[in-house]
């Protein structure tokens, strides 16, 4: 009989629908391979159930706050039990987008230019002051989004100065840190990493041509509403460089078994500009993750079971 496995889904993050759709998913991919599973809802009784339930491994289907900011994964190292995706650090740092940024200019990975500011910021040291400059020395227009959300929410594009406060408001209502980035006119695409025996691959490149200005939350999960081409239109030497540079945000944030970076391509110049690292990509119907891998052969199915069989593997060397 095969292994246990717990499926951590729902939660109570902005995400929680998207995350209870890739459980769903996931479960059933699960069932079909013969594996027993458990579906577990995030609430307090989360660590009595697992107790209860004893798991070999768990599947992290968490989207959001608690799910992919090294939460549950602490956790999950806490009781000893082997999960699927990143660790703590990958996952921690991964969803601090402005963090992340750091990182990536450190590493000399392109990326926006930007900057962060805390809502203490505003409340304490008066950084409404100094908007004007912000934009004079990274220009319009501007994307603000929060620094530690995913599924593009509270995401504004901003063409006007006069727009930049209450596009702030809106993103501070989601974390108490934001960014203010240079927008960059180009093609978004998405590369997601594989490991295959402790070596991180890429798949096929995933290119984003939503039908609005930007990829936001609707453009992400309404059907119809973008168009994927995968693998991307890019030249050869082109998927190999922005591919590269993808492992290279893979490692320089010490992840694991699987993420997924999000770049976007400057249409002027074709440099491509990483704008966030993703630990935990989604699972449903229309994530990029399992676009991917079915480009590079690999149907939904055995997408899970590989992330399964990573993070049992844990368990044996343990």
């Amino acid at each position: 009989m095969k292994e246990k496995i717990a499926i951590l889904m729902g939660g109570r993050s902005l995400e929680r629908e998207v995350s209870l759709k890739s459980g769903h998913r996931v479960s059933k991919a699960l069932r079909e391979k013969g594996y027993p599973i458990v579906q577990l809802d995030i609430n307090e009784n989360l660590v009595n159930n697992l107790k209860e339930e004893k798991p070999d491994a768990v599947y992290i289907a968490l989207h959001g706050k608690y799910g992919e900011d090294g939460t549950v994964q602490e956790l999950l190292e806490i009781m000893n039990l082997p999960y699927t995706g990143p660790g703590v650090y990958a996952s921690s740092i991964g969803f601090d987008k402005a963090l992340s940024k750091e990182i990536f200019q450190l590493a000399d990975i392109p990326t926006a230019p930007f900057f962060a500011l805390s809502s203490g910021a505003f409340k304490e040291m008066g950084a409404s002051g100094v908007l004007g400059k912000v934009i004079k020395k990274l220009g319009l227009p501007l994307i603000v989004k929060p620094a530690k959300q995913g599924s593009a929410l509270g995401i504004k594009y901003v063409e006007k100065a006069e727009d930049i406060t209450e596009a702030l408001l809106g993103a501070l209502s989601y974390d108490q840190k934001v960014i203010i980035e240079k927008y960059i006119k180009g093609t978004e695409v998405a590369v997601s990493i594989l490991e295959e025996n402790g070596k991180p691959k890429a798949l096929p490149i995933v290119e984003i041509v939503p039908k609005k200005e930007f990829f936001d939350f609707e453009s992400m999960y309404t059907m119809g509403e973008t168009d994927y081409f995968v693998p991307a239109r890019l030249s050869e030497e082109q998927t190999k460089e922005i591919q590269n540079l993808a492992l290279k945000v893979h490692e320089a944030l010490r992840c694991r078994d699987v993420s997924r970076v999000d770049m976007i391509i400057d249409k002027k110049t074709n440099q491509p500009y990483v704008l966030e690292l993703n630990t935990g990509p989604g699972m449903t119907e229309t994530s990029l993750l399992p676009m991917a891998a079915e480009a590079a052969g690999i149907d939904f199915a055995n997408l899970v079971e590989k992330l399964v069989q990573v993070a049992l593997a844990r368990k044996i060397e343990g």
